[in-house]
């Protein structure tokens, strides 16, 4: 595995350059067991806090330790592989990301919907009262019609008989 060379190249290089003490040796199996998903009390996240929580010290040491920047380097590095924990926290945020944007994506339609619905409803008021008016002056104009040809209705063109 490519991120365990890697980790073993530069806790290598930090061990000959430096002289560790037993809180940077701590620091470095911590970071190892969660590296290889081994959590011992923490959720296996490789984060600052589950380090220093797995090392038995406190993020204050962690920072002054010169495995920090090591680790920062190792974690920088392209070709590290993060625990399957920190990856699936990672597509639970993704997820989360995309629920949000559907979920406002939906809010919007939603929204011009009811927009439509209420334009619609506009109309529909608009058609029904001229509807009402129209049968009104229908009402009157038949009363009228009534009214002057005495009740009998003749049609306007003749009929054409066969």
């Amino acid at each position: 595995m490519a991120s365990l060379q890697n980790t073993a190249t530069v806790f290598a290089r930090l061990s000959r350059e430096n002289s560790l003490t037993d809180t940077d040796r701590a620091i470095m199996r911590a970071f190892e067991q969660l590296m290889d998903g081994r959590p011992k009390i923490s959720d296996g996240s490789v984060t600052v806090v589950n380090i220093a929580a797995e090392a038995g010290t406190s993020r204050a040491s962690y920072y002054r330790s010169p495995v920090a920047a090591a680790i920062k380097e190792i974690l920088a590095a392209p070709a590290t592989e993060r625990p399957e924990v920190d990856e699936l926290k990672s597509e639970a945020a993704r997820l989360r990301k995309e629920l949000r944007k559907l979920r406002r994506q939906k809010a919007e339609e939603i929204s011009e919907l009811r927009q439509t619905v209420a334009t619609y409803a506009n109309h529909i008021q608009v058609l029904t009262l001229k509807n009402k008016e129209l049968e009104g002056e229908t009402a009157v104009l038949r009363g009228q019609i009534k009214e002057a040809t005495g009740g009998a209705v003749r049609p306007i063109r003749p009929r054409h008989e066969p």
